[in-house]
């Protein structure tokens, strides 16, 4: 039995494993490098281990010092999460040959799958030789052979830039996953990503969970998630569960794991890959089959059994990753201080009394998860609050989630209790859930929220990205999407700019709301995606009501200058009336109704909306509102004449680590229009900085290993000598 696990992992997957082991009785054991020294997943855990640095090479995947760790800390058992070592075959190794127990597959499981080159030749077919491609082979895709997560893989439409994308991927894989071996294969245009959960023990039993879709990506990294996959024939269903189950078995699997196809347009699966470790999306399966797959990964690797069969799919389930980076600016990560992380829907259902006993609240009040995270109303027939851990949803009818403890749910089926026997989820009932659970959790709709992060967490520049996911579950895959949407939209998040309105457009698309889903629809929709929100200028006006509203000032009996304040690209103009209200200057068919510091109603063409009001003092104001969220910089009187970046200046897109400089490049050395001058790396992605123009670089203050900040200077082209340097190369 295991008594306490380390996670060789951070943020969200931390915080997920922790939360299944506090239901099992399990201790747990964090690491952390110095820049999580504060982290969401170090204030969960029951214990913790410093990892010296912040790199991900000089901590994360430091197998030795996790190993260290483990049994310093007492602990019997390793998780490795996903990423860093989860699919590392000499960590596996290393792990069980110090006496402790391997969350996972067998190493020679891992080393035969998680090497994506000799898994293909495993499934019969074989990475394409870089020497040997020809323009016929186009378009290309370089993929890492030791990880996913869109690290490591670029597409490559022309002969000519396959050298540079091969370095790239390299060194990207290298500095993610220890490993900088990469791969060729085919490109396929237009298809769908879908991939089948398996989960095996040790007695030769494979179970195949289903299908997921995974087609909305960004940089080959999945953004929205969902099962089952919608529109597949039965046929091709029944292929790929045949074809993982056979995969599984071929190689001795143990565990969770993935078999990752591409679908092409025409209906061909093309198998890409095996993720020997659970992944990032497993909720969408957990909340379809109504099973906790870390605690069934804990109980495999116990050594329990499986029952024959899993329990029945019922319903659907999608989820949303909400990361902190801008996709209107090419997905640049972003960094900062994370205000507030509430996820909010509409009461809509009354409470539900299961069983009897106290009743399971539906609509109940805000719940704050840093105060205890339980689900209000309690444990249906079981007396008092659940502590909801984040595996529990919002139902339909749950009020609010503030996300800055424990990333707990609020309000739904609570995944621990009545919904999901998390201590026996192994010989339990009918696939190891308990019956009148099963039933429970696919009772009503649901919201759960999976976060890494809460508010007054810093987002730092050192790991990926994504502060939470957010999946809901319905009967139906229209409710279930309905009620993901609505929840993003509603859901207060404020802070560093983050892809919520994309998500929420996303899920409203016609070709994602009509199933006709691939892997290009970002390339094709994202301008559409990221156009400025409809309803600025009504925030604008409700931000500087809400100010003044703050700042109690007197009505005078004569006609006086209107007062202005300054919100992004708003100028707002008002004046106070004789009855302690607000008149607008410049804003025709929009009538102030009342106005608190925290909250503005606004009648706009004959509606009443309300608009909530948030000053951080952090120089922005957050307004959100059932329609959408706004993040407005107040702004100045006067502008410092000194805020200015000379022409041509190259300023960090984002703050990184500059990892590499361009070859010969110097002061006085001419660069062409697009040239990569600097490579940064930030959030384990790399991103190249392009000169603007053609010209003379007259600077270059980026030196390889130095951090740099948002805004600061790299490099100098320029432009206006690049006529005269054109001449001299004529002269001479």
């Amino acid at each position: 039995m295991i008594s306490t696990l380390l996670v060789a992992n951070r943020g969200e997957i931390a915080c997920r494993v922790f939360r299944t082991c506090r239901e099992l009785g399990i201790a747990t054991v964090a690491v952390y490098s110095d820049a999580d020294a504060s982290a969401l997943h170090v204030r969960e855990a029951d214990a913790a281990v410093r990892l010296p640095g912040a790199a991900p090479a000089d901590t994360y995947l430091r197998g030795d010092l996790i190993v260290k760790a483990a049994l310093a800390a007492g602990a019997d058992a390793v998780h490795p999460g996903y990423g860093f070592l989860s699919e590392n075959a000499e960590f596996a190794r290393a792990v069980t040959d110090a006496g402790l127990v391997w969350i996972g597959p067998p190493p020679s499981a891992i080393e035969a799958m998680a090497s994506k080159t000799r898994a293909k030749e495993l499934m019969g077919g074989a990475p394409l030789d870089p020497a040997t491609v020809t323009e016929a082979d186009l378009p290309l895709l370089v993929k890492a052979a030791a990880g996913g997560g869109g690290r490591g893989m670029r597409v490559v439409r022309a002969l000519s830039s396959l050298g540079a994308e091969l370095e790239a991927a390299r060194s990207e894989a290298a500095s993610a996953f220890g490993d900088g071996e990469v791969f060729l294969e085919p490109y396929v245009e237009g298809g769908r990503h879908v991939e089948v959960q398996v989960l095996a023990d040790a007695y030769g039993t494979v179970w195949a969970l289903g299908t997921r879709d995974c087609s909305l990506q960004r940089r080959h990294q999945k953004v929205i998630e969902e099962s089952p996959a919608p529109g597949l024939p039965a046929e091709l269903v029944a292929s790929l569960h045949e074809s993982a189950v056979t995969a599984a078995r071929a190689v001795g699997y143990r565990g969770a794991g993935t078999v990752e196809f591409l679908i092409s347009p025409a209906g061909r699966a093309h198998f890409l890959e095996m993720n020997t470790r659970l992944q990032v999306e497993h909720p969408v399966t957990e909340a379809v089959f109504g099973l906790d797959l870390v605690a069934l990964q804990l109980r495999v690797a116990e050594g329990s059994r499986l029952p024959a069969t899993p329990p029945e799919a019922r319903g659907h389930a999608v989820e949303a990753r909400l990361y902190a980076e801008d996709p209107a600016t090419g997905w640049t990560p972003q960094t900062g201080v994370l205000r507030a992380l509430d996820v909010r829907v509409l009461p809509t259902r009354p409470p539900l009394n299961v069983g009897g006993g106290t009743p399971h609240t539906l609509a109940g009040p805000a719940l704050r998860a840093d105060e205890s995270g339980a689900v209000p109303g309690g444990r249906a027939g079981h007396g008092p609050a659940l502590r909801a851990g984040g595996l529990s949803g919002a139902a339909a009818g749950g009020s609010a989630l503030s996300a800055d403890d424990s990333g707990a749910s609020l309000g739904g089926p609570a995944s621990h209790g009545p919904a999901l026997r998390a201590g026996g989820p192994v010989g339990d009932g009918p696939g190891g859930v308990a019956a009148a659970g099963h039933d429970l959790m696919h009772a009503a709709p649901w919201l759960r929220v999976d976060a890494g992060y809460a508010a007054g967490d810093s987002i730092g520049v050192h790991y990926d990205p994504m502060i939470a996911k957010v999946i809901a579950w319905a009967p139906t895959r229209d409710a279930a999407v309905r009620l993901l949407a609505q929840a993003l939209r509603r859901a207060r998040v404020h802070g560093p700019v983050t892809n919520r309105a994309l998500l929420v457009r996303s899920l409203e698309h016609p070709e994602f709301t009509g199933a006709r889903l691939d892997t290009g629809f970002y390339e094709r929709h994202l301008d559409a995606l990221t156009a400025p929100a409809d309803g600025e200028r009504y925030a604008a006006v409700a931000a500087a009501v809400a100010d003044a509203a703050a700042r109690p000032g007197a009505w005078r009996n004569l006609h006086s200058q209107p007062q202005a304040k300054g919100y992004g690209e708003h100028e707002v103009r008002y004046r106070r009336t004789r009855g302690g209200g607000f008149e607008l200057v410049d804003d025709p068919g929009v009538r102030v109704v009342d106005a608190r510091p925290d909250q503005v109603r606004l009648e706009i063409d004959g509606v009443v909306r309300p608009f909530d009001v948030t000053d951080h003092g952090d120089g922005y104001v957050h307004i959100d509102s059932p329609t959408g969220a706004h993040a407005l910089a107040v702004r100045p009187r006067f502008t410092d004449p000194q805020d200015r970046a000379e022409p041509g200046s190259l300023l960090a897109p984002m703050p990184g680590t500059v990892v590499r400089v361009g070859d010969g490049l110097a002061a006085g050395v001419k660069v062409t229009q697009g040239q990569p001058l600097v490579w940064l790396e930030a959030m384990k992605m790399e991103h190249r900085i392009l000169s603007p123009a053609s010209g003379i670089l007259t600077a270059l203050h980026a030196v390889p290993g130095r951090q740099v900040e948002v805004g600061a200077l790299l490099a100098v082209v320029n432009e206006a000598t690049a006529e005269a340097t054109q001449e001299e190369d004529t002269a001479s």
